[in-house]
């Protein structure tokens, strides 16, 4: 895991208390791409309770407010995907 990646890992960790969490840095699919070099690209795949009751806007802003500063620095790019324990798939990348 690159240290973007774990930076990633523990900030949502710490706000979102996930049951599941998984980071996939797709950051060598966008190799060249403007903008690429400043940071990484990165799909956030989130199981949490804290999502119970939150509509997808709001657990994306969830998500957003907890790597908020990364943003300008270690994440050009964010994909988010999230769901409650009771809405997870089986598995997550």
């Amino acid at each position: 895991m690159s240290e973007r990646a774990a930076l990633i890992e523990r900030r949502l960790r710490a706000a979102l208390e996930p049951e599941r969490l998984a980071i996939v840095d797709d950051s060598a699919a966008h190799a060249g791409h403007a903008g690429a070099r400043e940071g990484g690209h990165f799909t956030v795949h989130v199981v949490s309770a804290a999502f119970a009751g939150k509509t997808p806007i709001q657990r994306h802003r969830l998500v957003h407010a907890a790597v908020a500063d990364l943003m300008r620095r270690e994440i050009h790019a964010l994909s988010i995907r999230t769901w409650t324990p009771e809405e997870a798939p089986t598995s997550i990348p």
